[in-house]
């Protein structure tokens, strides 16, 4: 994922843990200051690069706060899931076999 670009959308940063969102959020932080310095010295070459790494960190601040307000679900860990899915695979086998012996 970039920052500063489409990639970083809500609907993408629904998907990602508290700690992934607390990590592209310093990189964006440290991106920011990289090209207010290349600003000051004459080296940017696009300046609406800031406006969108700005805009980057205000969504990701967006959804962090959101998520402490429990506005916004934190998505399930991964292993759960899988748990979940094996269980319910484990559950769909049981009941057919308890189908299968019932005729």
């Amino acid at each position: 994922m970039a920052i500063g670009t489409k990639q970083l959308a809500p609907s993408e940063l629904d998907t990602f843990e508290d700690q992934r969102l607390v990590e592209e959020l310093r990189k964006a932080k440290e991106e920011l200051f990289n090209l207010r310095f290349q600003s000051a010295t004459g080296q940017l070459e696009s300046h609406g690069r800031i406006r969108a790494v700005k805009r980057d960190i205000a969504r990701l601040y967006t959804v962090i706060r959101e998520r402490e307000l429990g506005i916004r679900a934190t998505p399930a860990p991964v292993e759960a899931t899988k748990a979940k899915k094996s269980k319910a695979k484990k559950a769909d086998s049981a009941d057919d076999a308890a189908k299968e012996e019932a005729e």
